[in-house]
Parts: C-alpha cells; structure tokens; sequence
C-alpha cells in the first residue's frame, strides 16, 4: 500500500510540474504577437514618411525652392507634444530667402512667350524690381503714343497675371528729336505712352490706382547705345516695373 501511495504522490507531482508549460506557450505566443504588431506599425511609418517626403519634394519643386535632382532633409523628429522645430525652422527660412518674383517672371513669361520669342518683349531684373520692357515696334507707330489694336491681346495676358503690388510705367524713347502738333519733345511723347499704357492697365481689377504711377524718362535712361539704329530701337519702348518693397 505504501508503494502504491508513493505512486500517487509520483505522479500527482509531474502532473502539476506540465502546467507551467501552459502558461510559458501562451507567453511565447503573446510576444510573438507583439512584435509583429512593432513590426508592422513600422513598416507603416517607414511607408508613411515616404509618402510624405515625396508630397514636400514635389511641393518644393513646383515653388522653385529645390532643384528636381535635390533631395529633402531628413525629417526632424518631433517632440513629445507632436511638433517639429527643426522642421518648422528649415520651413521659416526657405520662405525668408524665397524671391517672390520669381513666380511672377514665371507668369509673365508665359503669358507673353511670343512676343518674348519675336524680340518685341523683354524680361530682366534691376535693384528696383523686376521690368517688363515693350519695344515700340510691337506696340506703337513711329512718334505715335496710341497702343496698336494688335498690341492688346498680348498686354490683356500680361495685366492678367501681375500682382497687387506697386508698379510704375514707364516712358522710354531714343535721341532723335521730336517737335510735332502733338509732342513738342520726346518728354512729351514718352509720358504720353507710358499713360496709354497706364490707363489701359487700370481696366484690370488686380491692378489698384493707388498702386500705379506713370513717368515719361525721354532719351535720358538708355537701355543701349544711340549710337546705332539697333540701339535706338531698343530705347524706344515702354518699362512695366514691378517694384520692390520701399522702392
């Protein structure tokens, strides 16, 4: 009887010793589980961040801040409150050094390609800001300050697309005098176009009286020389200027 008791006690104990067997598996299952939930939620982020990394390079490209061969920086890691200073920094100075006029050139060169491709427009920057500059050839008659009719489809597209910002126009015109019924000198004839110009301008609602002003230069501000009829032809024109801040 005692051995049979013993055997009880035997196999009562290796009965209980299994158990824990149990309980370790289901452990083992749970970090299993675990970790393929890390696992998947990071390859969802890695996705993620891909995505976006390619919105703001593509973003970025369209404004003109990267060049399509840049990459973007590395995003920043955010704080514990879900913001990103580097990032909001790096953000704060690419618009600082920005040049909005660049956008505007963009828009005014397609809208005018051309008249820019005949040689009758020209687009160039100058401390004052950025200047459209319209050949007499394309939009006036010899010592004549009416606007052509030909003219008006190509000075519609450009008025289209310039900024609520101050601008002036300008009167341009070559050294040979000028002594008419109408123009007793080129200052005559020079601010009468850049007014025909200007009042033209003023039918566009983005472009404000209060932001507009006219000036008549003469032969005094060449843009080349005198000297030949090629030059005289480029001075006599009238400048559309987009002025900077202050100017």
């Amino acid at each position: 009887m005692r051995y049979r008791g013993r055997d009880r006690r035997r196999h009562k104990g290796g009965a209980g010793h299994e158990r824990w067997l149990v309980s370790y598996a289901d452990f083992i299952t749970l970090l299993f589980a675990f970790f393929v939930v890390l696992f998947a939620t990071g390859q969802s982020d890695k996705s993620k961040k891909v995505q976006l990394e390619a919105s703001i390079t593509s973003a970025f490209q369209e404004m003109g801040i990267f060049e399509a061969h840049t990459k973007l920086p590395p995003l920043p890691i955010a704080d514990g409150n879900g913001r990103a200073p580097q990032l909001n920094s790096m953000l704060k100075t690419i618009a600082q050094q920005r040049d909005p006029m660049k956008e505007v050139k963009q828009r005014i060169a397609e809208a005018a390609a051309p008249e820019i491709a005949k040689g009758t427009i020209g687009i160039h920057e100058t401390p004052n800001g950025l200047v459209v500059s319209l050949e007499e050839a394309g939009f006036f008659d010899s010592g004549a300050a009416d606007i052509r009719t030909s003219a008006l489809p190509v000075l519609a597209r450009i008025a289209a697309v310039l900024p609520e910002s101050p601008l002036r126009v300008e009167g341009h015109t070559d050294n040979v005098p000028i002594h008419t019924l109408q123009f007793a000198s080129n200052w005559e004839l020079s601010s009468a176009r850049a007014s025909s110009i200007g009042r033209l301008l003023l039918k566009y609602p983005n472009i404000r009286p209060e932001n507009l002003s006219v000036a008549g230069y003469a032969e005094f501000h060449p843009a080349a020389s005198n000297d030949t009829a090629e030059g005289r032809a480029r001075n006599r024109r009238v400048d559309l200027v987009l002025l900077k801040p202050g100017m």
